[in-house]
């Protein structure tokens, strides 16, 4: 198998996965517990945080972690909307279609369960949310914004600086999920001047189940998991020390190591995009062509079906995704193309083809070789089981 997936997720660092190994079974104390074992543990955990927090140009107790990106989403998203709603009464969140579901669905319980009222951001065709968008929709009654570094589907990179001026101005609280955006975009939070930040170690090398929120300090937030007062009181529950020390060393590992993998992955990735775009007919390019993460690739095909193409292409040897990899396997095209305005039959014809460091130049070619008889053959087989 060629593996073409690393939008999914990215294999365990062989450096990640030793620094994590001796808190397994040698160093394995509980932080909170104050004996020796204990107080091990937390220094573990204290140093990982200020490891992270140099990454991302802040304080260490700014640095939450978390399980995953999309707890880190759920904490941002719904803790800054309840913690502004009791301080100042503002009801509004404005977002976008094109969000990860832990933005979006978040959003859509906040309307329906708390009583929130959700604006959704129009994006371009590229999916990008333009500054002067958020502009037009904020206003005094705004909780908070949040809108995504770059695209987990369409690979767009949106101009997340620009619209945290936009909120700064108008003294509302932004957020980005840059769970996707950090390995190959610099994520210092001053200089994109966002209040909170998402991040998912196995986006990156790192481990699954381990994830960070970066929270400017002052920020109002209320937690959405109480209990023994870890991580600043913002998320209780005993701190999972290996994968914690797996998130520091894969994330310090990314950041030294982000200008090498961008420009290794680049011109494979235009390779695709241009061989594909020429040689398939019907087939457009979803995302921006030249705002977009360096090792991502996504297209729309006219006529196919894309999990149909998705298992020829599996049984040929190759792994991608038609999407968000939590998305994959629905019959229904995804929230992100459809707020495209892609037709149905482009829509449901959808392929993401991600780069990492595993991905080599003949694995490529024989991808290439590989993508067109398929793409005709799912049409053909459309177009035989309408009649």
């Amino acid at each position: 198998m060629i593996y073409f997936d690393y939008a999914a997720t990215t294999q365990v660092a062989p450096r990640v996965l030793d620094a994590m190994l001796p808190y397994f079974r040698e160093d394995f104390g509980n932080p909170s517990s104050v004996h020796r074992y204990g107080q091990k543990a937390e220094a573990v955990v204290d140093s990982a945080r200020e490891t992270v927090a140099s990454s991302l140009n802040c304080l260490p107790d700014e640095v939450i972690f978390t399980s995953c990106g999309s707890e880190s989403d759920n904490l941002a998203l719904r803790g800054a909307a309840l913690a502004m709603r009791e301080k100042t009464g503002v009801n509004w969140i404005l977002t976008s279609r094109a969000e990860h579901h832990a933005v979006s669905k978040t959003a859509e319980q906040l309307e329906k369960r708390y009583g929130f009222q959700v604006e959704w951001l129009n994006e371009d065709e590229s999916g990008m949310v333009h500054p002067e968008t958020v502009e037009k929709a904020i206003c005094h009654e705004t909780a908070i914004v949040s809108v995504m570094y770059a695209n987990n589907e369409i690979g767009t990179i949106n101009p997340i600086r620009e619209i945290a001026e936009v909120c700064h101005k108008n003294g509302v609280l932004f957020h980005t999920d840059a769970v996707q955006a950090a390995a190959y975009l610099p994520v210092d939070v001053k200089s994109l001047g966002v209040d909170m930040l998402s991040l998912g170690a196995h986006k990156f090398y790192g481990p699954k189940g381990v994830g960070a929120l970066y929270v400017r300090k002052g920020t109002p937030l209320v937690p959405s998991q109480t209990g023994g007062g870890q991580e600043f009181g913002l998320r209780a529950g005993t701190q999972n020390v290996p994968y914690i020390v797996g998130f520091a060393e894969a994330f310090r590992l990314t950041n030294e190591e982000r200008e090498e993998r961008t420009a290794y992955v680049r011109p494979l990735r235009d390779r695709i995009v241009g061989i594909v775009l020429e040689e398939i007919p019907n087939t457009c390019l979803t995302g921006h062509s030249i705002d977009r993460l360096p090792n991502h690739c996504s297209f729309a095909f006219e006529g196919v079906d894309g999990n149909l193409l998705l298992t020829l292409l599996d049984a040929a040897g190759f792994a991608c995704s038609s999407g968000s990899a939590c998305k994959t396997g629905s019959p229904e095209p995804s929230d992100v193309l459809t707020s495209l305005g892609l037709p149905r039959e482009w829509a449901l014809g959808s392929l993401r083809v991600t780069l990492g460091v595993g991905t080599t130049l003949a694995g490529v070619d024989a991808f290439l070789k590989t993508l067109p008889p398929m793409v005709e053959q799912s049409r053909r087989l459309a177009i035989d089981k309408h009649r």
